[in-house]
């Protein structure tokens, strides 16, 4: 079997090993089963190929899409480059593709330039009512989520409207698109599907001055965490790798 490839662009240690487990718990990856490339250690080898691999997954990060292009760290200045220099070619050739939270802004901007911002549909960290769309109640990633699921979130931007050729699989009400397809196999999600309390956990004591959420809240904020039953969104994270598994899908969903 082809491996599948994890591409992290977390630069605190501590919460890229967490991510990174987190996708193989929940994932149901065997380490043998993925490759992991840290982008903030490591640039993208030049003669990456798409085909060597069943699909590729992106995390989160600190980065925003969005933000001006002269505030911007020069590592994920680089980083954002490189990913987004792969969505062309994900997107033409309809390679399996899973973002999340970050992977979403990389998708929304590559379809429609301009389409992710922080103008509206910002969120909080903490859990969310998220519900599936029509079309995500027949999506093969979904078999298994209800209708409607709790999902972990904390983002600074969103997808402020649909974009080109994207169809729309799961909304909330604090922001309406949470996860998107393109074509038959690449998704994003705006929810963390690998994300539970102890990771979220995590994340709120390494993210606290990051501007996700006033630090003195960080105590009230994992108390809440704790209390929320997050148990669909990982079963995104398993359909993928059961869908692309055997090799790549270009089927109809």
């Amino acid at each position: 079997m082809k491996p599948f490839l994890i591409l992290q662009l977390r630069p605190e240690d501590e919460a890229a090993d967490n991510e990174f487990a987190a996708f193989l718990e929940k994932g149901g990856f065997s380490p043998d089963e993925v490759q992991r490339i840290r982008l903030d250690q490591h640039p993208l080898p030049d003669n990456l190929n798409l085909d060597d691999y069943s699909g590729i997954i992106v995390g989160g990060g600190p980065g925003c899409v969005s933000d001006p292009l002269d505030g911007k760290d020069p590592v994920e200045k680089r980083i954002e480059d490189e990913i987004m220099g792969l969505m062309p070619e994900i997107c033409a050739r309809d390679v399996p593709f899973l973002g999340c939270c970050y992977g979403m802004g990389i998708l929304g901007h590559h379809l429609s330039p301009g389409v992710v911002s922080k103008a509206r549909f910002g969120e909080p960290v903490g859990g969310v009512d998220c519900a599936l769309t029509d079309a995500g109640r027949s999506d093969p990633l979904m078999v298994g989520v209800p209708d409607r699921f709790r999902a972990l979130v904390g983002h600074k931007e969103a997808v402020q409207s649909l974009p080109e050729g994207a169809v729309h699989l799961v909304s909330s009400g604090p922001a309406p698109y949470q996860m998107l397809r393109c074509g038959q196999n690449v998704y994003a999600t705006q929810f963390h599907p690998e994300a539970d309390a102890k990771g979220f956990e995590t994340r709120i004591h390494i993210y606290k001055h990051k501007g996700y959420f006033p630090p003195e809240t960080a105590d009230d904020l994992i108390r809440q965490i704790h209390k929320e039953d997050i148990r669909f969104p990982e079963m995104i994270l398993r359909n993928f790798r059961t869908r692309y598994a055997a090799g790549r899908d270009n089927g109809d969903p």
